[in-house]
C-alpha cells in the first residue's frame, strides 16, 4: 500500500515537473491573450454652457470633460464615440471641449463623431476634432457663425415707470445694458469680438475637415444643412445611425468582431427629462443661430431679472 502511494505521489511530481517546463516563458500557451479594446462613448446633449449639469445648463460642459480626459486615460479605450445631439451653446464652452477631443486623439485613441437630431453651430465645432463624422441624412447641422444678442427693454421700462440708476467705473463697464440704446462705439467694440470669435471657429472647422479657410467660409454663413447637404459639402464623412459610428470607431481601431461598448456618464431617468431643458444668459455670446431660440425660451426670466430679481448672472 505504502509502494503504492509513493508510485503515485512519484508520478505527481513528475507530471507537475513536465508540466512547468511545457508552460514555460517560451510557451506560447503561458502567455495571456491580451485584453480586448473597447469602444468608449459619450453623449453630449442639450444647450453647452461651461459648469455642471443642471436644470438650466442641459450640457454643463464639467461631467462631459472629465469623461473626455478619463477616456483619453483609460488603457482599454482603442476608439471613442461622441454621440452629439445639441444646437450648440457659449464660445468658451464649445472650445473647451473640442481642445478635450483633441487630447482623445493625442492619446492614441480613435475619434468618431455620431449625430443625432441636431449638432450644429458648438456642437459641430466638437465634431471637427473627430477622425470621422457620421451624420443620419435628416441631422440638421453646421450653423458655422457666431451670434451676439441683447434686447432693449427701455420702452417697457417706461410704461411701467421704472428707471434703472446705473453708477460706474468707465463709460463701457454696462455695454450690452438693456435700458438704453447701444452706441455706436459699443457696437464696434462687440462687433470686433464677434469677428474674432469667427475667425476661430472657421480656422477650426478648415483644420478639422482638411479644407481652406476660404472653402469653409463659403459655408460660414450661420446656414443649417441636413446631414445629407453636408457629406456633399464635405462637412461629414459618412451617413449612418448611432451604430454604424460604433463599427465605424472599431474598423478605425482594428478592433475584430463585435466591440464591447463602455458608456461615460449614463443618465437616470430624472436627468434625461430634464436635458431638454434650454438655457441661457443676457446678452451672452452663442455659436450659431439657435442662439435666438435659446433667447426667445429665456425671455421671461430675462425680464424678471431686468426688473431686479437676479436670478441669473449678469
Amino acid at each position: 500500500m505504502k509502494r503504492t502511494v509513493t508510485v503515485i505521489l512519484i508520478l505527481i511530481v513528475a507530471v507537475s515537473i513536465i508540466a512547468a517546463f511545457a508552460l514555460g516563458p517560451g510557451s506560447p500557451r503561458r502567455q495571456a491573450e491580451p485584453a480586448r479594446k473597447q469602444v468608449g462613448v459619450i453623449t453630449l446633449e442639450g444647450v453647452i454652457m461651461s459648469g455642471s449639469s443642471g436644470l438650466f445648463s442641459a450640457a454643463g460642459t464639467g461631467p462631459v470633460l472629465a469623461q473626455l480626459h478619463e477616456a483619453a486615460e483609460d488603457p482599454d479605450i482603442g476608439a471613442l464615440v461622441i454621440r452629439i445631439n445639441s444646437p450648440g451653446g457659449t464660445v468658451a464652452a464649445s472650445q473647451e471641449l473640442y481642445e478635450e477631443a483633441l487630447k482623445v486623439k493625442e492619446a492614441g485613441k480613435k475619434l468618431v463623431v455620431s449625430m443625432g437630431d441636431v449638432a450644429a453651430s458648438g456642437g459641430y465645432m466638437v465634431a471637427c476634432a473627430a477622425d470621422k463624422i457620421v451624420a443620419n441624412p435628416g441631422t440638421t447641422t453646421g450653423s458655422i457663425g457666431v451670434i451676439m444678442q441683447f434686447q432693449n427693454v427701455e420702452g417697457l421700462y417706461g410704461k411701467l415707470g421704472l428707471k434703472e440708476n446705473v453708477i460706474k467705473s468707465a463709460p463701457h463697464k454696462d455695454i450690452g445694458s438693456s435700458t438704453r440704446p447701444m452706441t455706436a462705439e459699443e457696437r464696434k467694440i462687440l462687433q470686433g469680438m464677434v469677428d474674432e470669435m469667427y475667425e476661430q471657429f472657421v480656422k477650426i472647422v478648415a483644420r478639422g475637415r482638411n479644407m481652406s479657410v476660404e472653402e469653409v467660409r463659403k459655408l460660414a454663413d450661420g446656414r443649417i444643412f441636413t446631414g445629407t447637404q453636408a457629406k456633399e459639402l464635405g462637412l461629414v464623412d459618412e451617413l449612418g445611425n448611432y451604430y454604424d459610428a460604433i463599427r465605424i470607431a472599431a474598423d478605425l481601431a482594428g478592433i475584430k468582431g463585435t466591440p464591447v461598448i463602455k458608456e461615460y456618464g449614463k443618465k437616470t431617468a430624472l436627468e434625461a427629462l430634464l436635458s431638454g431643458v434650454k438655457s441661457a444668459v443676457p446678452g451672452i455670446i452663442n455659436y450659431g443661430a439657435d442662439a435666438d431660440l435659446i433667447n426667445r425660451d429665456m425671455s421671461f426670466l430675462r425680464l424678471i431679472k431686468n426688473i431686479g430679481l437676479s436670478i441669473l448672472a449678469p
